[in-house]
């Protein structure tokens, strides 16, 4: 999901016109990554890597406590990030021409997700 508009409009509403954007998602199960936004199949091969990686179900896993995604998600987001820093210039998030803030859903029956997102500067 592109969560870049709504973090944007944080850093508009924060009045900063230069400095850093810090956003971070409290939980285990998913991830923030910043990657291409403009072709929905990058994000589709994305997933396809990280199941081969971290394949649900696996045998092998001990935990499954919410389900047969359950491990599989926690390693996901393992190899990937819960937190991203943009920088801000003109009051805008620096994003280049083709990236995307993302939250990256690892669970099948995902709960809702809670993002802190600090921006600081100068004004």
């Amino acid at each position: 999901m592109n969560i870049s508009a709504g973090v944007g409009k944080v850093v508009i509403e924060s009045t900063i016109r230069k400095g850093l954007c810090s956003a971070f998602l409290r939980h285990t199960c998913a991830s923030l990554i910043l990657s291409e936004n403009a072709d929905p199949d990058v994000q589709k091969d994305l997933e396809t890597i990280l199941s081969c990686l971290a394949p649900d179900g696996d045998p092998a896993y001990r935990h499954d406590t919410e389900g047969d995604d359950d491990m599989a998600a926690n390693a996901r987001s393992v190899l990937t990030c819960n937190s991203a820093t943009i920088p801000v210039a003109d009051g805008e998030l620096m994003l280049g021409t083709w990236q995307g803030l993302l939250l990256w859903e690892h669970c099948c029956a995902a709960p809702t997700r809670e993002l802190v997102i600090t921006a600081i500067g100068d004004t």
